[in-house]
């Protein structure tokens, strides 16, 4: 890979193109020099991205039809459309892309502290946390913006810059790496990272790296490189099976009963156990996404959540709580945005949305397809049977059209083997379970699913895309500032 020199800053987007020079007069979050633990603490706190991804990758993926109406947002339509997108607004790709390097760069300086006070004692947890912390900006920026990963391909696939130093320069020297050299750090960041981590760190566990939310990260990390035998051994560290029901989100008992604003507030709460690693990202999407034109439209509403759209055949919680009453704005009410004010007299401030990073329920679908993978399929099934359990009004263990059975799975994907239709069956209840998150995405790539985009009768974008695995716009273009300094961009 040819290496490259440009404005780091720019690049990056740790800092506009205007304030560029002012940034080496300071520290990058504005503090003293980091001359003792709480400080190092301090700046730590600020090492996850305060931006988030459900936007477009929601918009990319095949939870996104047409409605219809006339209004489009560039956060909704570009992505859709598989286009480029040049413009740096909330929730677009190129400034997710500069607040996860924005929060490496914090996780850095921490760790150049740290490494220059001896890393005594004092700093050890935090050294972990800044550790996962960086190794998830990575992980979320290579599978963005470059190729999944594949054993046969990523040692030549072009990956993105792993940075493990702190910007001192204004202008850097810098290389793309592969995508098996960015999952090799990222895994070597991981690993020890979670050997230091400790929860009594944290004044404010659920907004942090705790150790069951590194854990859960591990298990994304090893479905994607399918090394299944880690994804359970990661996912037995977060709970046990007959534990795992108690963290779940109650859908069936408590959620489905909750007002609208009700399961607002209370799906990104800091309270809710399910809720394994929240963030507050700088964001729009809480309040607008029922209005994007590409979304939650009637077909796709009976396809993810009717009777008939799943092994059991039966609708679960989630159907009772799309509300909006016509496709121009069906909605689950996952997320709220606030607004933070300068004054108290201000009408409007900058907005922000609590985010889930890390759920308990992606640790039960991750651990269930590692067990398809591995032919444990009665494991596989016990693991949706847990979930279904909080999914399904007036739940029952003992009513047989409750539990779902490898029957069952084999009569709804007749034309697949035991393990492929187990994995669909997991595919299916996950789609479903983070519907408006973003993760189905990540699924596609992932397992190299075909996306189809049309537009609806008479839509004047007369959209016709079939998207598939080997579609050059599947990766995301880097931003037009990191090019134009000198990183090489994805081909198109």
């Amino acid at each position: 890979m040819r290496k490259i020199f440009y404005i780091l800053f720019v690049g990056m987007g740790l800092v506009s193109l205007s304030g560029c020079n002012k940034f080496l007069d300071h520290q990058p979050d504005d503090r003293t020099d980091l001359d003792n633990p709480v400080k190092i603490k301090e700046l730590v706190a600020s090492a996850y991205p305060q931006v988030f991804y459900a936007a477009f990758a929601e918009s990319l993926s095949d939870n996104a039809g047409d409605k219809g109406t006339t209004e489009r947002v560039d956060q909704n339509s570009f992505p859709w459309k598989f286009e480029d997108q040049v413009k740096s607004d909330y929730d677009m790709p190129n400034t997710y892309w500069n607040a996860c390097y924005k929060a490496i760069s914090s996780a850095n300086h921490a760790l150049d502290a740290i490494e220059k006070l001896g890393t005594p004692a004092a700093t050890r947890a935090s050294k972990g946390e800044a550790l996962v912390a960086r190794a998830y900006a990575h992980f979320m920026l290579v599978n963005f913006f470059a190729k999944p990963y594949n054993e046969a391909t990523s040692g030549t696939d072009m990956g993105i810059p792993y940075q493990m130093k702190p910007e001192k320069t204004a202008v850097g020297e810098y290389e793309r790496g592969t995508v098996k050299s960015v999952y090799e750090q990222i895994e070597k960041d991981l690993v020890e990272g979670i050997s230091l981590i400790d929860n009594s760190n944290y004044a404010a566990p659920s907004y942090h790296f705790t150790k069951n939310a590194a854990y859960a990260f591990a298990t994304r990390l090893y479905l994607f490189k399918k090394d299944y035998a880690k994804v359970i051994s990661y996912a037995d560290l977060v709970a046990k099976t007959g534990t795992i029901a108690n963290i779940l989100r109650p859908w069936n008992s408590e959620y489905i009963n909750y007002s609208y604003y009700v399961l607002q507030n209370a799906y990104g709460s800091a309270a809710t156990p399910a809720n394994l690693l929240l963030v507050e990202a700088n964001s729009t999407y809480g309040k607008d996404y029922p209005g994007y034109n590409y979304g939650l439209n009637s077909s796709l509403l009976a396809e993810v959540y009717g009777s008939g759209s799943n092994p059991l055949g039966r609708e679960l919680a989630f159907r009772s709580k799309v509300f909006g009453g016509t496709e121009t704005v069906y909605n689950i009410p996952k997320f709220k945005t606030n607004d933070i004010k300068e004054s108290i007299s201000d009408n409007f401030g900058e907005p922000y949305v609590v985010y889930t990073l890390f759920a308990i329920e992606e640790v039960l679908f991750n651990r269930a397809e590692a067990y398809a993978n591995l032919g444990r399929n009665d494991e596989a099934i016990n693991e949706l049977n847990t979930f279904l359990s909080k999914r399904l009004a007036n739940y029952s263990a003992n009513n047989a059209a409750h539990n779902l059975t490898l029957t069952k799975i084999k009569n709804f994907y007749p034309d697949k083997g035991e393990k492929e239709a187990i994995v669909e069956a997991v595919l299916n209840f996950k789609r479903q379970e983070f519907l408006f998150e973003g993760l189905r995405w990540l699924d596609i790539i992932r397992l190299g699913r075909t996306v189809i985009h049309r537009s609806v009768g008479g839509s004047s974008d007369n959209i016709n895309l079939t998207i598939d695995a080997n579609d050059k716009r599947r990766v995301l273009q880097l931003p037009v500032e990191a090019v134009q300094f000198g990183l090489e961009a994805n081909p198109r």
